[in-house]
Protein backbone atom coordinates (compact mmCIF):
# COMPACT_ATOMS: atom_id res chain seq x y z
CA UNK A 1 0.00 0.00 0.00
CA UNK A 2 1.18 3.46 -0.61
CA UNK A 3 2.31 5.62 2.11
CA UNK A 4 -0.37 8.56 0.84
CA UNK A 5 -3.05 5.49 0.85
CA UNK A 6 -2.59 4.64 4.14
CA UNK A 7 -2.11 8.43 5.30
CA UNK A 8 -5.88 8.25 3.56
CA UNK A 9 -7.33 5.83 5.63
CA UNK A 10 -5.60 7.05 8.99
CA UNK A 11 -6.95 10.31 8.61
CA UNK A 12 -10.25 8.77 7.98
CA UNK A 13 -10.52 6.64 10.54
CA UNK A 14 -9.28 9.28 13.16
CA UNK A 15 -12.26 11.10 11.65
CA UNK A 16 -15.06 8.35 12.55
CA UNK A 17 -13.22 7.72 16.22
CA UNK A 18 -13.35 11.72 16.33
CA UNK A 19 -17.57 11.45 14.83
CA UNK A 20 -17.85 8.37 17.76
CA UNK A 21 -16.49 10.18 20.68
CA UNK A 22 -18.53 13.81 19.72
CA UNK A 23 -21.80 11.58 19.78
CA UNK A 24 -21.30 9.50 22.99
CA UNK A 25 -20.26 13.48 24.43
CA UNK A 26 -23.95 14.31 23.17
CA UNK A 27 -25.29 11.48 24.78
CA UNK A 28 -24.68 12.31 27.78
CA UNK A 29 -24.61 16.28 27.93
CA UNK A 30 -27.85 15.94 26.56
CA UNK A 31 -28.70 13.09 29.37
CA UNK A 32 -30.47 11.10 26.96
CA UNK A 33 -31.42 8.00 28.48
CA UNK A 34 -31.38 4.11 26.30
CA UNK A 35 -34.33 4.17 23.82
CA UNK A 36 -34.10 8.36 23.46
CA UNK A 37 -34.15 9.75 20.09
CA UNK A 38 -30.92 10.92 18.29
CA UNK A 39 -30.72 13.62 15.92
CA UNK A 40 -30.82 12.61 12.43
CA UNK A 41 -27.35 11.47 10.26
CA UNK A 42 -27.86 15.54 8.52
CA UNK A 43 -28.08 17.24 12.04
CA UNK A 44 -25.58 15.33 13.87
CA UNK A 45 -23.13 16.40 10.88
CA UNK A 46 -24.06 19.85 11.33
CA UNK A 47 -23.91 19.87 15.05
CA UNK A 48 -20.82 18.05 15.45
CA UNK A 49 -19.03 19.90 12.75
CA UNK A 50 -17.54 16.35 10.97
CA UNK A 51 -18.80 14.83 7.42
CA UNK A 52 -21.56 12.44 6.70
CA UNK A 53 -19.19 9.46 6.43
CA UNK A 54 -18.16 9.90 9.36
CA UNK A 55 -21.22 9.82 11.20
CA UNK A 56 -21.87 7.20 9.16
CA UNK A 57 -19.05 5.03 10.39
CA UNK A 58 -19.15 5.90 13.65
CA UNK A 59 -22.83 4.99 13.97
CA UNK A 60 -22.03 1.45 12.46
CA UNK A 61 -19.58 1.14 15.39
CA UNK A 62 -21.41 2.48 18.34
CA UNK A 63 -24.67 0.24 16.92
CA UNK A 64 -22.29 -2.94 17.63
CA UNK A 65 -21.35 -1.74 20.95
CA UNK A 66 -25.14 -1.20 21.58
CA UNK A 67 -24.75 2.37 22.31
CA UNK A 68 -26.56 3.29 19.58
CA UNK A 69 -29.81 2.06 17.96
CA UNK A 70 -30.68 2.44 13.82
CA UNK A 71 -34.87 1.61 13.65
CA UNK A 72 -34.95 1.63 10.06
CA UNK A 73 -37.76 4.24 9.11
CA UNK A 74 -37.67 5.53 12.07
CA UNK A 75 -34.53 6.68 13.04
CA UNK A 76 -31.54 6.67 15.56
CA UNK A 77 -32.35 6.15 18.99
CA UNK A 78 -29.56 5.46 22.27
CA UNK A 79 -29.16 1.88 22.49
CA UNK A 80 -29.66 -0.40 25.63
CA UNK A 81 -25.89 -0.11 26.21
CA UNK A 82 -26.22 -3.62 27.36
CA UNK A 83 -23.25 -6.34 27.95
CA UNK A 84 -24.29 -7.92 24.73
CA UNK A 85 -21.22 -7.28 22.74
CA UNK A 86 -19.29 -8.77 25.33
CA UNK A 87 -21.15 -11.89 26.01
CA UNK A 88 -21.25 -12.35 21.82
CA UNK A 89 -17.31 -11.79 21.80
CA UNK A 90 -16.75 -14.27 24.62
CA UNK A 91 -18.68 -16.74 23.21
CA UNK A 92 -16.89 -16.47 19.58
CA UNK A 93 -13.54 -16.57 21.55
CA UNK A 94 -14.67 -20.06 23.04
CA UNK A 95 -15.61 -20.93 19.36
CA UNK A 96 -12.44 -20.20 18.02
CA UNK A 97 -9.95 -23.07 20.31
CA UNK A 98 -11.45 -26.34 19.32
CA UNK A 99 -9.39 -28.41 20.90
CA UNK A 100 -10.93 -27.70 24.43
CA UNK A 101 -14.36 -26.87 24.02
CA UNK A 102 -15.42 -26.46 27.39
CA UNK A 103 -12.26 -24.58 28.41
CA UNK A 104 -13.83 -21.05 27.58
CA UNK A 105 -16.97 -22.58 29.47
CA UNK A 106 -15.25 -23.30 32.88
CA UNK A 107 -13.51 -20.02 32.65
CA UNK A 108 -17.12 -18.45 32.66
CA UNK A 109 -18.34 -20.80 35.92
CA UNK A 110 -15.29 -19.99 37.46
CA UNK A 111 -15.92 -16.19 37.00
CA UNK A 112 -19.31 -16.92 38.18
CA UNK A 113 -18.68 -18.72 41.23
CA UNK A 114 -16.02 -16.22 42.23
CA UNK A 115 -18.21 -13.12 41.51
CA UNK A 116 -21.23 -14.96 43.91
CA UNK A 117 -18.68 -15.78 46.56
CA UNK A 118 -17.45 -12.43 46.68
CA UNK A 119 -20.75 -10.75 46.79
CA UNK A 120 -21.19 -12.65 49.97
CA UNK A 121 -21.17 -9.43 52.39
CA UNK A 122 -23.48 -7.33 50.33
CA UNK A 123 -26.03 -10.33 49.31
CA UNK A 124 -26.08 -10.68 53.03
CA UNK A 125 -26.65 -7.35 54.29
CA UNK A 126 -29.54 -7.02 51.55
CA UNK A 127 -31.28 -10.29 52.09
CA UNK A 128 -30.74 -10.53 55.94
CA UNK A 129 -34.47 -10.91 57.73
CA UNK A 130 -35.99 -10.34 54.10
CA UNK A 131 -38.94 -11.71 52.94
CA UNK A 132 -40.36 -12.73 49.35
CA UNK A 133 -42.73 -14.73 48.34
CA UNK A 134 -41.82 -14.71 44.30
CA UNK A 135 -38.16 -15.71 44.98
CA UNK A 136 -39.62 -18.52 47.68
CA UNK A 137 -41.74 -19.54 44.93
CA UNK A 138 -39.13 -19.73 42.42
CA UNK A 139 -36.97 -22.18 45.06
CA UNK A 140 -39.89 -24.32 45.21
CA UNK A 141 -40.44 -24.52 41.20
CA UNK A 142 -36.75 -25.49 40.98
CA UNK A 143 -37.00 -28.64 43.77
CA UNK A 144 -40.40 -29.94 42.25
CA UNK A 145 -38.36 -30.18 38.62
CA UNK A 146 -35.28 -31.50 39.93
CA UNK A 147 -37.58 -34.01 41.57
CA UNK A 148 -38.87 -35.14 38.36
CA UNK A 149 -35.45 -34.91 36.70
CA UNK A 150 -36.07 -31.92 34.94
CA UNK A 151 -33.65 -28.75 34.42
CA UNK A 152 -34.25 -25.33 35.75
CA UNK A 153 -32.62 -23.27 33.22
CA UNK A 154 -35.14 -20.25 33.38
CA UNK A 155 -36.08 -21.09 37.36
CA UNK A 156 -32.23 -20.35 38.22
CA UNK A 157 -31.84 -17.68 35.97
CA UNK A 158 -34.60 -15.69 37.41
CA UNK A 159 -33.67 -16.71 40.97
CA UNK A 160 -29.85 -14.85 40.39
CA UNK A 161 -31.51 -11.70 38.89
CA UNK A 162 -33.77 -11.84 41.78
CA UNK A 163 -31.28 -12.74 44.97
CA UNK A 164 -28.82 -9.46 43.39
CA UNK A 165 -31.89 -6.67 42.67
CA UNK A 166 -31.93 -5.18 45.88
CA UNK A 167 -27.60 -5.46 46.23
CA UNK A 168 -26.97 -1.34 45.82
CA UNK A 169 -24.12 -2.00 43.09
CA UNK A 170 -26.11 -3.33 40.02
CA UNK A 171 -22.73 -3.28 37.73
CA UNK A 172 -22.33 -6.96 39.63
CA UNK A 173 -26.21 -8.09 38.59
CA UNK A 174 -25.45 -6.55 34.67
CA UNK A 175 -21.80 -9.20 34.78
CA UNK A 176 -23.63 -11.98 36.32
CA UNK A 177 -26.53 -11.61 33.42
CA UNK A 178 -23.71 -11.23 31.03
CA UNK A 179 -21.90 -14.19 32.41
CA UNK A 180 -25.53 -16.52 32.62
CA UNK A 181 -25.66 -15.45 29.09
CA UNK A 182 -22.68 -16.50 27.67
CA UNK A 183 -23.47 -19.73 30.19
CA UNK A 184 -26.48 -20.79 27.80
CA UNK A 185 -25.16 -20.10 24.45
CA UNK A 186 -22.34 -22.34 25.17
CA UNK A 187 -24.03 -25.07 27.45
CA UNK A 188 -25.83 -27.13 24.83
CA UNK A 189 -22.79 -28.90 23.89
CA UNK A 190 -22.86 -30.53 27.13
CA UNK A 191 -23.82 -33.95 27.96
CA UNK A 192 -27.43 -33.78 29.78
CA UNK A 193 -27.03 -33.72 33.06
CA UNK A 194 -27.46 -36.80 35.99
CA UNK A 195 -30.59 -36.44 38.01
CA UNK A 196 -28.83 -36.50 41.45
CA UNK A 197 -26.92 -32.99 40.10
CA UNK A 198 -29.86 -31.60 39.01
CA UNK A 199 -31.27 -32.04 42.76
CA UNK A 200 -27.92 -30.72 44.64
CA UNK A 201 -27.99 -27.71 43.01
CA UNK A 202 -32.05 -27.01 43.23
CA UNK A 203 -31.03 -27.76 46.72
CA UNK A 204 -28.01 -25.09 47.03
CA UNK A 205 -30.56 -22.28 45.77
CA UNK A 206 -32.29 -22.70 48.61
CA UNK A 207 -29.56 -23.23 50.99
CA UNK A 208 -27.74 -20.09 49.49
CA UNK A 209 -31.27 -17.84 50.33
CA UNK A 210 -31.68 -19.66 53.89
CA UNK A 211 -28.16 -18.30 54.24
CA UNK A 212 -28.47 -15.04 53.04
CA UNK A 213 -31.70 -14.66 55.08
CA UNK A 214 -30.16 -15.58 58.09
CA UNK A 215 -26.76 -13.80 58.25
CA UNK A 216 -24.66 -16.79 57.95
CA UNK A 217 -21.86 -16.17 55.37
CA UNK A 218 -19.60 -19.32 56.02
CA UNK A 219 -23.39 -21.17 55.08
CA UNK A 220 -23.63 -19.17 52.25
CA UNK A 221 -20.38 -19.46 50.78
CA UNK A 222 -20.46 -23.57 50.95
CA UNK A 223 -24.20 -23.32 49.39
CA UNK A 224 -22.25 -20.94 46.96
CA UNK A 225 -19.15 -23.88 46.14
CA UNK A 226 -22.28 -26.88 46.14
CA UNK A 227 -24.35 -24.73 43.59
CA UNK A 228 -21.34 -24.84 41.03
CA UNK A 229 -19.56 -28.18 41.83
CA UNK A 230 -21.77 -30.56 39.73
CA UNK A 231 -21.10 -27.87 36.49
CA UNK A 232 -17.56 -28.07 37.51
CA UNK A 233 -17.17 -31.69 38.04
CA UNK A 234 -19.29 -31.86 34.16
CA UNK A 235 -16.51 -29.65 32.77
CA UNK A 236 -13.75 -31.50 34.37
CA UNK A 237 -11.31 -32.52 31.10
CA UNK A 238 -10.63 -35.81 32.76
CA UNK A 239 -14.38 -36.46 32.23
CA UNK A 240 -14.48 -35.82 28.53
CA UNK A 241 -11.03 -37.62 27.10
Amino acid sequence: MKRGAYASISGATTQATGAMNAIKDYILLSHLQPGDPLPTESQLCETLGVSRSSVREAVRTLTALDIVEVRHGHGMFVGQVSMRPMVESLVFRGLLKPGDDYRSLREVVEVRRTLDTALTDAVLEAWREREDAEIDAIVDEMEALAARGETFTDQDRGFHRMLLAPVPNQLFAHLMEALWAIHTMTVPMLDAPHPDDIVKTANAHRAMLQAARAGDAEAYREAVVAHYEPLMAALHPDRHQ
